[in-house]
């Protein structure tokens, strides 16, 4: 490997959702001395860090991302000590930790906000964003909450309203107040210090809103059944343009660290997504590209076409990065079919950048049913359809009564799925052509071969609309991938002669093939090695 590229451009990321990944005392719920059980596991598998979701004291109210205290360990995943104790064996297998940083709002349990919401005079009252009600009492403008309704809530006392775009237990902060963001970035300090490898920042293009709070436009083809969040565009209240200004400070504090990653959470069209990379490459090291997450169509013309634009756009110097899925969206096995989820992980361990894999989707985890009187999202219990909890189930360890999660006789938090004595970790370990093999051999590989972790990407034409085809070179060593992302066979002819087959997403093939005219079976990829 070379030394001009950071950890984080070479490595791959691990999502793992605290409350669902191992619970080591008996309670049902995942904890940190449970995810440091299973370290052994992440290092087998081959990632490089993880990335925890909220592990900070919190009501729940959206489950660690309402936090009450941003320098502690919510007491049902551990203590500071267990914090510590995990991020030193983290360290001590070479691999690195990234944590959940939400700075957006808080929990209206945080100490900040109850000092805000007891007077007008209160000195923190302006760290966050209250405003009087409308002519009419009602609340200042039409802005509505992602959890759906208005995102002003009243509060009698002081007769006016304070904003929050989520849930109405998570007010938003006043990041144009700089007294928080001294605030936060001490915070951002006390993690550093600690020894964190970087951040995983929450909705970060939202922390800055409209100073004249004017209404957003309504979207014209919203319709009852639409998620809430969609309903308006977010034009005063996302993507202000002095967020940047943030942005920029926060990395200037995480670059004084040293080689730390900074990873941002944004959900925007491209043009605006580049932005975020900063003019002098400045701001965010990875805003998440989440293209595969919401593609409409898992089509190889579309993926192809997500690629290429992707890649034509971002900034010079800039690092790409690929998402399939996370705590928020649909699994991906559940999205397109696990069959051709298995070419899907294949496409996220060949492309050039950095991949984020979400726990679970290493053995094919699907959606879990949730009945509406077992859910615990907020967003989902008005409507059960948008609930985030089936992405969110239990990983499945083994076939023991509890998927190796927990204890027999203790009850999840949320219900295993069906099929997880057949899609499990110690059964897929045993299986030669398991999902979690595939996964594991595709980390094998992209670890040993500098073309699939620093090389160059370019597309290839080819006669099947059903095929996406690119190669990976670097130091004069090519690779071609060839994935099939439809249920029938494809004729393919590549301008190669000959090539060996490296791993084949479907593990039945490996060895040489000659290039010019052979047959991809239906939902495989190969991974090619081009001879000279």
């Amino acid at each position: 490997m070379e030394n001009v590229y950071s950890w984080w451009q070479q490595g791959v990321v691990y999502q793992i959702y605290p409350r669902s990944f191992m619970d080591s005392n008996g309670d049902g719920v995942g904890d940190l001395s449970g995810i440091r059980q299973r370290l052994d596991y992440l290092q087998w598998l081959g990632v490089d860090a993880l990335w925890l979701s909220p592990i900070y004291p919190s009501p729940m109210a959206d489950f660690g991302y309402d936090i009450a205290n941003y320098v502690d360990i919510e007491p049902v995943f551990g203590s500071l000590q267990d914090f510590d104790a995990l991020l030193h064996d983290v360290h001590q297998r070479h691999m690195k930790m990234i944590l959940d940083f939400v700075p957006n709002h808080t929990s209206d349990e945080h100490a900040w906000f109850v000092a805000s919401r007891a007077s007008r005079e209160s000195e923190k009252r302006d760290w966050y964003i209250w405003r009087d009600p409308a002519a009419d009492g009602g609340p200042p403008n039409n802005w509505t909450s992602f959890f759906g309704g208005s995102a002003w809530e009243f509060d009698a006392a002081s007769g006016q309203y304070y904003l929050h775009m989520f849930d109405v237990k998570q007010p938003d902060l006043n990041w144009r107040n700089p007294l928080v963001r001294q605030a936060m970035y001490d915070v951002m300090r006390f993690w550093l210090d600690r020894g964190v490898d970087g951040f995983r920042v929450d909705v970060i293009w939202m922390m800055i809103k409209d100073t004249q709070f004017r209404d957003n436009p309504e979207r014209p083809d919203w319709k009852p059944g639409d998620p809430p969040y969609a309903r308006q565009e977010g034009i005063y209240t996302e993507n202000q343009p002095e967020v940047h200004d943030v942005i920029r400070e926060m990395r200037s504090l995480v670059d004084s660290y040293g080689e730390k990653v900074f990873i941002g959470e944004i959900y925007l069209p491209l043009p605006q997504l580049m932005e975020y990379y900063g003019e002098m490459l400045d701001e965010v090291h990875l805003p998440f590209n989440f293209q595969f997450v919401q593609l409409a169509n898992w089509h190889a013309r579309d993926i192809r076409a997500s690629v290429d634009a992707y890649e034509t756009i971002l900034p010079e110097g800039a690092w790409p990065n690929w998402v399939l899925g996370n705590h928020d969206r649909s699994r991906i096995a559940t999205r397109i079919g696990r069959a051709q989820s298995r070419v899907a992980q294949m496409l996220l361990l060949t492309l050039r950048g950095t991949p984020t894999c979400y726990y679970g989707d290493e053995l094919g985890m699907e959606d879990v049913a949730v009945p509406p009187e077992l859910m615990h999202d907020p967003q989902g219990k008005d409507n059960p359809i948008h609930s985030r909890d089936p992405e969110r189930s239990p990983m499945q360890w083994n076939a023991d009564s509890g998927a190796g999660f927990c204890a027999d006789g203790v009850t999840p938090w949320l219900p295993l799925s069906e099929d997880y004595r057949h899609f499990n970790v110690e059964r897929e370990q045993q299986e030669e052509r398991s999902y979690l093999t595939l996964v594991q051999n595709l980390l094998t590989l992209r670890r040993q071969i500098p073309a699939l972790h620093v090389g160059s990407y370019a597309s290839i034409d080819v006669a099947s609309e059903e095929c996406f085809v690119y190669v990976r070179e670097h130091a004069g060593k090519r690779y071609v991938v060839a994935l099939n992302c439809s249920n029938a066979d494809q004729a393919l002819s590549l301008p190669f002669k000959e090539g060996t087959i490296m791993l084949s997403a479907s593990l039945e093939r490996t060895g040489p093939i000659a290039l010019e005219d052979f047959v991809l079976p239906a939902n495989d990829g190969y991974l090619i090695e081009i001879a000279d």
